[in-house]
């Protein structure tokens, strides 16, 4: 049986309908399958990894912090999230990670919203649970060897 991977955020926050289906057509060549929904405990329920990425990017406008925060809020990876998972589960983030006030943006989201952490708390980032700096050493290696793979053609 092919992997599954399951996409989870609110409505208006999954691609186009286009690359949605490229998405799902790939997924079907490779014996695997992919689902949109927009319930988490549905979403994570016995998921051998959940990943997420930062909610907003640096520099953007403070409209699109708002907005981000209080649309995305539910979907936050915390102890509850990965209890539905399971013992199995993994958490991955590609970093950064905003899930404590030891940066000045992490200082700034307390000061403006008063949250402590955004898209994972730190309770799951700093857990047995938590693969993210493994990931990121191996992005580093991988990195390196595609740089490596086109400096030599």
């Amino acid at each position: 049986m092919g992997m599954h991977f399951v996409a989870c955020a609110p409505q208006g926050y999954f691609p186009g309908a286009e690359l949605t289906e490229t998405c799902r057509k790939i997924a079907e060549e490779s014996g695997a399958q992919i689902t949109f929904c927009d319930d988490v405990a549905e979403a994570v329920k016995g998921a051998d990894v959940i990943y997420t990425d930062v909610w907003v990017s640096m520099g953007e406008p403070a409209e699109v912090w708002d907005e981000r925060i209080r649309a995305l809020l539910p979907y936050q990876v915390n102890k509850c999230v990965m209890d539905i998972a399971g013992p199995q589960a993994r958490f991955m983030h590609c970093l950064p990670a905003f899930h404590d006030l030891g940066t000045a943006i992490g200082k700034e989201i307390y000061e403006k919203y008063g949250l402590d952490a955004l898209e994972v708390t730190d309770e799951v980032f700093e857990s047995n649970a938590s693969i993210v700096f493994d990931e990121a050493e191996n992005r580093m290696h991988t990195i390196k060897a595609v740089m490596a793979a086109t400096l030599c053609e």
